[in-house]
This record gives C-alpha cells, structure tokens and sequence, in this order.
C-alpha cells in the first residue's frame, strides 16, 4: 500500500456502497461532501433502529481498519454453526436471478468490505457473508472469496483516485438508478441528458416546491432564541411564535431584532441560512453555512478565467432577460393602446436591443445593449400601471438608493429580498458569489448573484408588484415612509411586500426546455445548478427560460 493511502482519511464503507451504485454518487457524497437525507434514507434508519432495538438477535460493531484504508458499522454479527457470519440488513428488494434472489453489486461489495474488517478484527478467516432483504424477506448468502476481496481492494483504489480529482465523473448510463437517488436534485442527471440530447423526455427528479419555509422577523427589538430543537420568535410584547428547525429553510431580520449565540448555533448546525437586512431594506449579509464546497469553486474559478465562456454566458443572459422584458410588456399591455400609452416605441426598442445583442462582439458591448434594452423597459413601465391610481403612486422612470417615488422604493425592496434568494441559492449550491460573468465588482454586491438575478427580475417582482398595484393593494400613507425626497416602506408596507413576494415564490412555471414545472423558489436553485454545469462539462440549459 502506498504512503499516501496509508496517511489518508478511512473510507467509509457506505462510501464503497455507493461508488459501486454510482461514481457520481460517490464524489458528491464523500468528496464534495454534500448528502441529503430524503423519505428513503430515513426508513433504512429507522429499520436499523428496530433491528437494534432487539439486542438478543443484533450485535453491531464499529470497525476501522488502516491497512485497508475502510471503517464503518457492521449491521450485525452472529454464529451459525460455529461460524462468524455478518449480516447487512436491507430494507428494499434483493435482485432477482436465474437461480433465485441474488445481492445487488452495491450490497454485495459492501458486506463483503465489512467481512474483511471483521476478519482484521477477530483474526479470524470468514468465508461467508448473509445480506437481509425485508421487503421480499429474503437472505442472501454470498461467498467472501479471492475474487470478491480482489473487488473490495479495486474499489478502495477507484476511491482513493476519484478522492484525487477536481472533476466530477460523468452521469451514469443507467438512467434506472437515478430514479431513487437521493442526490438527483443535485446531480441533475436528467437535465445533463436532455442537453446532450433534445429528444429526450426527463424526468422530473427536482423537487417541485421547497419543503422549509421563510421566517421573515420585521419587528424592531424581537428577539430570536432558541428552545430545544425549536426557534422561538418572541415580540417586544411578550408574544412568542415557535418554529421547529427542521421546518425553517432561512431566517431574515429586518431592522434591529436580535438573534442569540445559541440561535445562530443551531440554524448553522441545520445549515439554515441567516440573513440580515437594514430597516430600509437593504441586504447587509448573511450565513450560510455547509460543508467545504473547494472542488466547485475550483472549477468555477478556472472556468471563469475563460473570456469565451464569459461571453457566451453575458450574451445568454442579457437575450434572456430583455426577453421577458419584452414578454412582460407584450403580456400586460395586451387590449391597450400601445402607442398612447408609450409602450410601443418601449417594445421596439427592446427589439432593437435584443438584435444588437444577439450579433455583439463583446462583454462590454453586450453592458451597453443591457442598459438600452432596461432604458426601453422602464420607460414602458408606467404604461402598465392603471391610470387612475394616487398621483403619489405614478411612476416616472427607474431611481436607485436611495428610492425617491413609492413604486421605486417597492422595486428596490422586492429586488432586495431576490438578491438575498439567488445569494442562498448560490452559496447553497457550493460557488463562489464574488466572482461573476457579467457584472463588475463596483459594491458590496457580489457580482455572481447580480448576473443570476437579472433571470428573475420581471417573473418574480415586477409581474407581482404591477399587479398589486393596479388591486389597489397599496396605502400611500401607512405602507411608506418619506423623509425629504427619500421614500421607504413602512413596517405594515415591508409586512405586505413580504408577503407578495413570498406568495409569488410559490407559484409554479413550467420549464420551456425542460417542459416540467417548478415553483419559483425552486426554479432560482435550479438555475444556479445549470449555471454550475456551464463549466463542469455539462453545459447547454443555463438561462434558456422565457417569459410567454
């Protein structure tokens, strides 16, 4: 064995396990080091909390081995005949042969590696090994011989060469065994198939809506602590809401609530996010915590050392953005008089823009095509809004921070709480948000989450908020709050904005490429996934939504 194999980390057995199903399995769980625990995961545990629950049948045994480089926890141990034999457990189906049930090549690599650590153990030879199927309640035997010892220690060095890598190996060809995977809305192994071939039909492995929810804490001087397993949220009145952790998927604070050490401890423990934002709404910072992501940011700061790729991308996502631009106003302004209403030349310039755009030769040439197509949008903007809304809603083009009319001060606090979205999303994903295609580091806006927003822009916030206004959903006094020229929203005004947002997040679209439907909050982590694959080989799906 080599000097290196021996000063390394043990390998899991379970890691055999899934090399042995998957090496794309493999390298995201044990050197990307990113696992998810899905339905399926959590019924094998609780079989195995069963079986331990009867201790005059189960004895297990936590082994390790540096000779073999492997550790892990036998399932179970017992004589027969005399005999040592080790059994593993299985909660699903044995496979099916000729001659009856047979061990799947994963199971049976497995109990074959705890064999031979049983056998480093007690310094006794085992020939045998049994693998416990319940669903079809069926034991397998399989024989621990020469040939099965020679495929543990080849799979324990296809292991150590993958540990090596910056580069994942490729999507496996049986697509079958994506359909139970627990790592496929990480993987995406069906989008990877479609972008190398359009004829194919995916499946939606994905999950279609986000399973944690928000907690937004708006009010000054609350207090964010925690009990047991449990966030508590209690208000300047006493009054305390309760939230188990296992539910929460990000915590905001706006203004000045306080959260506690332990708090902290325990959203950073569950990888729950944590974000802060000031009382006027703007992004300060946030936690996000997770294992080291040091093979994605690798790839992703070489990628990016490519002008070719930093082109392709720019020019994607400015064709995409201005296109919903221009889907937006084609949409809303439908029935209309375009032309009085000054949506017309708005919507002839955003097609101009977009042909520029498409024939640039350039990163900078395509900014510039940028900010034509944004001009055209917003000067189109007020077009949509009714015309017989409060004078002090009208809008009269685009300002910044600090907002100096009520609809930009809504339209700087949506694209706020988005920037905060795409920044968890991508952090989550595993990249780095300081270093983009597109924008230039010019704040302290991370340049990667500025790109991938401009995806979201007009489906996530300007569709919704139009829309509330011209309900009549917004109360001129009690929702904002001017100071000189400057204009906020109140804490009813963030309250309600919040919760149009939030609403608009669970609303599902359906993917033109993909052809499957998503809920918004889950299309943002979607893309930054597909954005990834842009310089992992697979690349092909990044920015091909549209608005219609």
């Amino acid at each position: 064995m080599s000097t290196d194999a021996l000063t390394a980390p043990t390998l899991r057995v379970m890691a055999l396990h899934a090399l042995a199903y998957c090496e794309r399995l493999f390298y995201l769980e044990e050197v990307e080091e990113i696992r998810v625990a899905d339905a399926a995961v959590y019924a094998g545990r609780r079989l195995h909390e069963e079986l331990a629950a009867d201790e005059g049948e189960l004895v297990s045994l936590v082994l390790e081995s540096d000779t073999l480089g492997i550790r892990g926890k036998a399932d179970c141990l017992r004589r027969r005949d005399g005999r040592l034999i080790p059994y593993e457990h299985k909660r699903g189906r044995s496979a099916k042969g000729d001659d009856g049930p047979r061990a799947w090549p994963s199971d049976r690599l497995q109990v074959c590696a705890y064999t031979l650590l049983l056998e480093e153990h007690t310094g006794t030879a085992i020939e045998e090994a049994r693998i416990r199927y319940h669903a079809n309640n069926t034991t397998v035997r399989v024989a621990v011989d020469e040939t099965a010892r020679a495929n543990v220690r080849a799979a324990i060095a296809r292991a150590r060469a993958l540990s090596r890598s910056v580069e994942r190996p490729p999507v496996t060809d049986n697509d079958r065994l994506c359909l139970r995977c627990s790592l496929a809305p990480v993987c995406l192994p069906e989008e990877e198939r479609l972008a190398k071939d359009e004829e194919w039909e995916p499946v939606r492995l994905f999950p279609q809506d986000r399973e944690r929810q928000t907690v937004h804490v708006t009010t000054h001087g609350a207090r964010v602590g925690k009990s047991g397993e449990t966030l508590t949220v209690t208000d300047t009145a006493g009054q305390k809401q309760a939230f188990p952790i296992r539910e929460v998927g990000e915590v905001i604070i706006h203004g000045y609530a306080q959260v506690s050490t332990q708090a902290i401890h325990l959203c950073a423990s569950q990888e729950v996010g944590v974000h802060w934002f000031t009382g006027g709404g703007r992004y300060v910072s946030g936690l996000v915590s997770g294992a080291s992501p040091v093979q994605r940011r690798i790839r992703q700061f070489e990628a990016l050392r490519e002008p070719g790729l930093l082109f392709r991308l720019a020019r994607r996502l400015v064709i995409a953005r201005a296109s919903s631009q221009l889907g937006f106003l084609l949409r809303a302004s439908r029935g209309k008089d375009r032309k009085a209403l000054g949506i017309e030349s708005a919507i002839q310039g955003l097609r101009n823009a977009l042909r520029a755009a498409s024939y640039a030769e350039g990163v900078d040439a395509l900014r510039g095509h940028e900010g034509d197509a944004g001009r055209h949008y917003f000067s189109g903007f007020p077009g949509l809004l009714r015309d017989d809304l409060d004078a002090r809603l009208r809008f009269g083009g685009r300002n910044r921070r600090p907002p100096r009319d009520r609809i930009n001060a809504l339209l700087s606090f949506g694209y706020a709480l988005l920037y905060r979205d795409v920044l968890q999303s991508i952090m989550s994903v595993g990249l780095e948000p300081a270093f983009g295609f597109f924008h230039r580091p010019r704040s302290a806006a991370h340049p990667l989450a500025l790109d991938l927003m401009e995806l979201f822009r007009v489906p996530l916030w300007d569709m919704p908020l139009v829309a509330s206004v011209n309900r009549l959903q917004w109360d001129v006094e009690e929702d904002f709050t001017q100071a000189g020229k400057q204009v906020w929203l109140s804490d009813t005004g963030r309250k309600k904005a919040i919760e149009v947002y939030e609403r608009r997040k669970e609303d599902r679209w359906k993917h033109p490429v993909t052809k499957y439907s998503l809920s918004y909050a889950r299309l943002i982590e979607l893309e930054a996934r597909l954005l990834e694959k842009e310089w992992a080989g697979e690349p092909g799906l990044f920015a091909r939504m549209r608005l219609r």
